[in-house]
């Protein structure tokens, strides 16, 4: 496939996958939201890869849908994605996530780090919003904007935003559509960590790399699975797959080499694993 609107690149156990649009400030079209699908696809099925980091090209994260496609709403009266054709389905097929339209990435088996670069806007902030990590730039504008454009809440960020930072500030947001910095995001509890513009990639990337390098592949995507899973299902059953996993891992490989750093006081060096031709 030729690669028009994102690009997918792996190293030191990273899957880096860039919105690259940068001349409309990576604004969301049609083709870019198939390559995502495509590249996030791709991330999962490479064994170089134990974690994605999704960024944008240029200053800005993604500003929502280009500006040509919402004219042409207003012409039509018609909402219409510009995706022509047939979706990949990354992600676990069991899982309740699979097969939605950004939600998706929760099904994906590994973990899906956002470092917004920039502006955060409509379906921008709704793709950020359903990574499991973000870390945000200075100063950077957040906004879900829907209400401001007569729209409802995009693409299930009613589902997912007030798991992420409670309900009565998801519904202030929501209902508002109001800029909010970087800065408060981190004080709700949205993101991980602030950065300077030029510094928020690397800050995310630097934590990936940690994450591929101390956590054992097989924790990172099961942890994965349980903390995505439990948001549909009750703490009954939540705790009783807990036990059978520990019965399951506990003897595995990854286990035996953790343990064994453990003991020698040593980092465990899971990041070999991503760099096996």
């Amino acid at each position: 496939m030729e690669w028009k609107a994102v690009r997918f690149e792996a190293s030191d156990g990273v899957g880096l996958i860039t919105l690259n649009r940068p001349h409309r400030s990576n604004a969301w079209t049609g083709r870019m939201g198939f390559e995502y699908r495509v590249a996030m696809q791709e991330a999962e099925r490479d064994d170089r890869v134990g974690v994605i980091v999704l960024t944008g090209a240029g200053r800005h994260f993604c500003v929502g849908a280009d500006n040509q496609a919402l004219d042409r709403f207003t012409e039509t009266g018609e909402y219409d994605t510009g995706i022509r054709d047939p979706l990949p389905e990354p992600g676990d097929p069991s899982h309740p996530a699979y097969g939605t339209l950004f939600g998706f990435p929760l099904a994906v088996a590994k973990p899906v780090i956002a470092a917004v670069n920039g502006a955060a806007a409509g379906i921008g902030f709704v793709v950020a919003c359903f990574a499991d990590i973000r870390f945000g730039a200075a100063g950077a504008k957040w906004t879900p904007a829907a209400s401001k454009l007569g729209l409802p809440a995009e693409h299930a960020v009613s589902w997912i935003l007030p798991r992420l930072i409670g309900y009565g500030r998801a519904a202030e947001w929501l209902f508002s559509s109001r800029a909010v910095r970087s800065e408060e995001a981190l004080a709700m509890g949205l993101l991980h960590a602030v950065h300077p513009p030029e510094e928020v990639l690397e800050g995310a990337l630097t934590y990936a790399r940690r994450l591929v390098d101390e956590a054992a592949p097989s924790s990172l995507s099961t942890t994965k699975r349980q903390v995505s899973f439990d948001l549909f299902r009750s703490l009954f059953e939540s705790a009783e797959e807990a036990t059978k996993l520990i019965e399951d891992m506990v003897g595995s490989d990854d286990y035996r080499q953790g343990v064994k750093a453990l003991m020698e006081k040593r980092p465990p060096g899971f990041a070999d694993r991503y760099r096996r031709p």
